[in-house]
């Protein structure tokens, strides 16, 4: 009996984009551990390089809320788009991202214990929802920049309503500088963020075992290119640095010019502003990032796939 079923045969092929056939047999020799098997398909070169963070499953809205040098984005589920598209429900969304902004830290259950401005808690508010829109909806997470001074930029790619959307992000831009100057860099660096995906704000922010697991994919392609092993380790440590880059905010490529290491692009504004300009921190939410939805029809082909 197969250890893997025809689902997920078909979520191998929506995260890596790799046929029918080898998605099959990544998973038979994988033991049916998707992620093991994603992996495969990368050393073997068969496999685009998907992250996690573009695969969307789950519906509901991102808000995002700003107050003086303080943001917040917030991530609230729903079962169906529809829902989303509820005044109801986007009213809940908005003013559970401004009671965000009085809560300390990225705690989900304090932002659930915080009083709602009609009265009661989040969470309370939360329940009602539930109860009268007859759908399940969850507050899914949190997070908070700040800056001593300067700026915080909001900005909602596809906004569904003012400051609610399908991603969000903030932009925390610490400097002396003024409105004025901060808030168009601010919204630029907002829209890079939306289009890039970056994982952290720079290397030593990234991942530890994101960059492990790429080192054993980057290994493993070396090991297959036959080359002496000196040849080899230079070529995995190359892989990392060229991963690191394309990762980390501040040495990625600015989407507007398709030249500048976003490093630069700050750089030169606060240059420009004649005071120091520092990009301190970021927040991209994308609605749904890291769940998955189980599909409930699959092409017959798949299915005749898996079981011969």
């Amino acid at each position: 009996m197969s250890a893997f079923t025809v689902a997920d045969v078909k979520k191998l092929r929506e995260m890596s984009g790799a046929g029918m056939m080898d998605a099959k047999k990544a998973l038979e020799e994988a033991g049916g551990d998707i992620e093991a098997a994603v992996d495969a398909l990368r050393a073997k070169g068969l496999a685009a390089v998907q992250k996690k963070s573009s695969r969307t499953a789950a519906e509901g809205l991102v808000g995002v809320a700003v107050t003086g040098t303080k943001g917040v984005a917030v991530e609230v589920n729903s079962e169906t788009d529809f829902v989303a598209k509820n005044e109801q429900f986007q009213d809940f969304v908005r003013k559970t991202t401004e009671v965000a902004l009085g809560v300390d830290g990225d705690d989900v259950e304090a932002l659930k214990a915080a009083a709602y401005p009609d009265g009661g808690s989040v969470a309370d508010k939360l329940t009602n929802n539930v109860a009268t829109i007859g759908e399940n909806q969850q507050v899914r997470r949190m997070k908070t920049v700040a800056v001593s001074s300067g700026l915080v930029v909001p900005y909602m790619h596809n906004a569904a309503a003012p400051n609610l959307g399908k991603i969000g992000v903030l932009v925390a831009l610490e400097s002396e500088a003024g409105a004025d100057v901060l808030e168009p860099l601010g919204k630029q660096l907002a829209m890079h963020i939306a289009a890039a995906f970056p994982q952290a704000l720079d290397a030593d922010g990234l991942d530890a075992d994101v960059i492990e697991r790429e080192r054993k994919i980057a290994q493993e392609k070396a090991a297959e290119s036959g080359k002496p092993e000196n040849v080899q380790e230079k070529m995995v440590e190359g892989a990392i640095k060229k991963f690191a880059k394309e990762n980390a905010l501040l040495s990625q490529i600015f989407v507007m010019d398709n030249k500048t290491p976003i490093a630069d692009v700050v750089a030169a504004a606060g240059k420009e502003a004649g005071t120091p300009i520092v990009l301190k921190d970021y927040v991209r939410f994308q609605l749904g990032e890291g769940i998955e939805k189980e599909e409930s029809d699959f092409a017959a082909e798949v299915a005749a796939a898996v079981a011969g």
